[in-house]
């Protein structure tokens, strides 16, 4: 890929280098862009001021709803070199050898607001867009391994508990730790955020991961689950608690500024690309149930596999064109990879695209940061917005009589004969049974959860690290209140009791 070919994606929506004097945003020529037309010299300003109303109306609504959770974020843009071959786990042609891609990501605090903190404990968001021939692929992610939740139903109850009280719109500790505590699932991502690993020091010193389980399929329709590792190599290195706070006062937006020095001075950031593969067939009887994204898959058991390395190499042009805009969906995927069983990743691929739609409009993939680099052929049409339009001739429907076709399993005629693996979306996954149920997933060997925070903590973390833990716990439940004072170290006491007793110990100074 040649040096153009990425800034094409940045030289999207760009318009020419402003010169001479302005115009109306439909071209009309301006007389003043700082005097408004009057009644005589000390009289009211008049309606008929067209640049004065126009001004006005469009800055009242320059801005977007912001996100729900990840509102708070920053980005860059680089491209994806792909060093290893993985060919015989996937079909995809951004992860062949040698393919370069350009792609960009974005990164995020998950609770915060858009002018919040940086540096505030919070899970991050850890985004990436491929443009990729085969149209855009998203892998919508943290810079943790699991999530809180295992099924996206208690998703909204989960960021409202993260969010402020209605009556008096504050952050309160107490409706985190009632959610958390009345949620056994959620213990091996609070176990990760009350560590140091919860106030990374900047983005560039913190791994990424795809989270969720996603399928990879050959060329030969072989099937294989995989988990995405993004390893940073400029190494880990983390804020304490205190310093995490000193810094949110000093500068709420640390990382967003770290990250654009950091290219600007050519001291571009890398990221290792390596994934997990399970065979579909052992998914079955895994230790772990290994959908569940409350759950990691041992490394021992699936070791790491090198794919290649990104690099963030290009800031954006205008953040808010080009980041604040930017629509990621975990949706997005392409062929020879797939969505799984993972309840979470079924139900993102909804909400994310539908947030989109209510954020930015139902032709958001207009936007010149959401155009792929392919061509798009469809039948959406119309709709706020509308920039691109289909050829007068085209028609608006499917089947039709003209050039413009449907899917690649349809036919001129819609009379459907055969029975077709829906494998755009996933396939070879058994599916234990046919009705529609709701039923909790299906508990591997091992499972429970709090083995793998009792892993963390026992295992992974060294003293100085548990007792980072122990203190940033404790810290983060000032003002809980005393029934759930209680469930937090009851919470904690069954990933060890040493932690409990050390919560208790420091809560209580």
């Amino acid at each position: 890929m040649t040096d153009s070919q990425a800034d094409k994606i940045l030289d999207k929506g760009q318009r020419p280098k402003g010169e001479g004097n302005t115009t109306r945003a439909s071209g009309q020529p301006i007389a003043s862009e700082n005097t408004s037309v009057t009644v005589g010299q000390q009289g009211p300003v008049v309606l008929d001021d067209l640049q004065l109303i126009s001004k006005l109306a469009h800055f009242n609504r320059e801005r977007v709803p912001e996100r729900n959770p990840h509102a708070k974020g920053h980005g860059a843009f680089g491209e994806l070199h792909i060093t290893e071959d993985v060919s015989g786990y996937t079909k995809a042609k951004l992860f062949q050898p040698g393919t370069v891609t350009p792609m960009m990501g974005r990164f995020s605090t998950v609770a915060g607001e858009k002018g919040s903190p940086d540096t505030w404990r919070d899970v991050h968001g850890f985004a990436l867009r491929f443009f990729t021939e085969d149209g855009n692929y998203d892998i919508v992610g943290n810079n943790t391994p699991v999530f809180f939740i295992r099924d996206a139903i208690k998703f909204p109850d989960f960021i409202h508990s993260q969010k402020r009280m209605g009556q008096n719109g504050l952050r309160d500790a107490d409706i985190q730790w009632d959610f958390w505590t009345r949620n056994p699932e959620t213990t091996h991502q609070v176990a990760y955020l009350m560590t140091d690993r919860g106030t990374p020091k900047t983005t560039r010193h913190q791994d990424g991961f795809g989270s969720h389980t996603f399928q990879w399929v050959n060329a030969e329709g072989d099937a294989f689950w995989v988990k995405y590792h993004f390893k940073t190599r400029q190494g880990w290195d983390t804020f304490t608690d205190a310093e995490a706070e000193e810094m949110a006062g000093k500068n709420a937006d640390y990382h967003r500024e770290d990250l654009f020095n950091a290219i600007e001075d050519g001291d571009f950031p890398v990221w290792d690309v390596k994934v997990q593969i399970m065979p579909v067939a052992e998914a079955e009887d895994y230790r772990f149930n290994p959908f569940d994204l409350t759950k990691v898959w041992s490394q021992k058991d699936y070791p790491l596999i090198p794919v290649g390395y990104f690099v963030l190499n290009r800031n954006p042009r205008n953040f808010f064109a080009q980041i604040e805009q930017v629509a990621l969906d975990p949706g997005n995927i392409v062929p020879g990879v797939g969505l799984s069983p993972d309840r979470m990743l079924q139900a993102r691929a909804f909400a994310y695209a539908d947030a989109q739609r209510h954020r930015i409009g139902p032709n958001y993939h207009q936007l010149p940061v959401n155009q792929p680099v392919n061509q798009v052929n469809t039948y959406e049409h119309e709709g706020p917005m509308q920039y691109f339009f289909n050829d007068p001739e085209d028609p608006v429907y499917s089947p039709n009589r003209h050039a413009k076709g449907g899917g690649y399993l349809d036919g001129d005629v819609n009379v459907r004969e055969e029975t077709h693996l829906a494998d755009d979306v996933y396939q070879g996954a058994k599916t234990h049974g046919q009705d529609l149920v709701r039923a909790p997933y299906v508990k591997h060997s091992e499972d429970d959860d709090y083995v793998q925070a009792q892993n963390l903590y026992n295992d992974v973390l060294n003293d100085e690290e548990r007792e980072h833990m122990a203190a940033n716990i404790a810290g983060a439940m000032e003002g809980v209140s005393a029934e759930t004072e209680e469930r937090v170290y009851a919470y904690w006491g069954k990933v060890s009791e040493k932690l409990e007793k050390r919560v208790r110990e420091l809560f209580a100074k």
